[in-house]
């Protein structure tokens, strides 16, 4: 995939959770899960566009890293959502998916930015190492 596709995509998922946002039934949990939906999954589409930007390959994994986390993020919070009885299954069935892919697309492109592979970790996250 192109970058300028991902670029693209990213930004379409942002606008997607922006929509379903915008038809959550009013109430104190569902404005909760609403704004913090809003926050990851439209970070998602900022912090890649940041990404592309990078000055530096460190700079490219930590942001790329936080696509990741918010991709993740979102995932949990279209499950909450469903979970609580806010919104049914049907209606994020492909939010939950492109949120899925993202997150796969993101670990994959971490992986190779970092230069393979190998048995490390699936995420882009750092293990700690223990002294």
């Amino acid at each position: 995939m192109a970058p300028r596709d991902l670029k693209e995509r990213t930004k379409a998922f942002a606008v997607g959770i922006v929509r379903l946002v915008q038809e959550l039934p009013h109430g104190r949990v569902a404005d909760v899960i609403g704004d913090q939906l809003l926050r990851s999954g439209t970070s998602v589409a900022a912090n890649y566009r940041s990404a592309r930007r990078a000055r530096s390959r460190r700079e490219f994994l930590a942001k790329m890293g936080i696509v990741e986390e918010e991709a993740d993020e979102t995932s949990l919070w279209l499950d909450l959502l469903v979970e609580a009885r806010l919104v049914t299954s049907a209606r994020v069935l492909d939010l939950r998916h492109e949120a899925g892919q993202l997150v796969a697309i993101t670990v994959a492109s971490i992986r190779t930015a970092r230069g393979g592979g190998g048995s490390g970790p699936r995420s882009a996250f750092r293990v700690p190492r223990s002294s």
